[in-house]
């Protein structure tokens, strides 16, 4: 008889248990996008799941953390959507173009669900704790990659190097918050065209008149809302 140890079977309980904490997870994140991260309960969600109240609780332990690993989803999927494909694309203006492209993209398919960064400001911006931690750190990391973004368009010439790089990543981030209250509460119609001109027009005040011009990705024009 070998003296090798045969190595146990291993548990498949362990790779059920995350399936089943990733499809409340996509659950809760569908239902925090209508009603926010406040309206999520266990309840809500045992109902909309058809788990028990008992069999959700046991993935979280809270619903705080509920909440929490709802607000970690959504930016995993923001990044995968957003941050991650601008990469394939040369540092400098054709990035930053492709990142706020990419960015216009996901935030027009949010006009009738809603943003979950947007509304959990609304809802905890003036409530310390974990949740808001989550929400602002995600939020924070964002907007530093963009600010990145904006560095390298000065470091490759597209942007001059004086200009203000915290300024234009500011306007960016306010055309973005413009749009979604324009778009989403006002039902302007043209308030796509016009985020993205005022992005066209952040760029041209502060470009490098010497450097050759850096072409927007061929996708990155939107319709207008209807």
């Amino acid at each position: 008889m070998s003296d090798t140890a045969v190595p146990a079977k291993p548990s498949r309980a362990p790779a059920k248990g995350q399936q089943t904490k990733a499809v409340i997870i996509d659950a809760a994140l569908n239902l925090a996008a209508q009603i926010g991260l406040e309206g999520l309960s266990i309840g809500a969600l045992a109902e909309v799941t058809q788990m028990s109240k008992s069999g959700v609780f046991a993935h979280f332990g809270s619903r705080e953390e509920l909440q929490i690993s709802v607000v970690r989803e959504y930016h995993q999927r923001f990044e995968q959507e957003v941050f991650y494909p601008a990469m394939s694309t040369p540092r400098g203006l054709p990035r930053l173009r492709a990142m706020f492209a990419n960015w216009m993209k996901r935030t027009s398919a949010e006009i009738d669900s809603g943003c979950i960064y947007i509304s959990g400001a609304v809802e905890f911006d003036d409530r310390p704790g974990p949740v808001r931690d989550a929400l602002a750190d995600s939020v924070n990391t964002w907007l530093a990659a963009m600010y990145r973004a904006v560095l390298q368009a000065q470091t490759e010439g597209h942007l001059r190097a004086d200009a203000d790089a915290k300024q234009i990543a500011f306007e960016i981030h306010a055309l973005i918050l413009a749009l979604h209250y324009e778009a989403r509460f006002l039902r302007s119609p043209d308030s796509l065209a016009r985020a993205n001109a005022g992005f066209d027009n952040i760029l041209a005040r502060s470009a490098n008149d010497a450097a050759p011009a850096a072409k927007a990705p061929a996708a990155r024009r939107l319709k207008t809302v209807r």
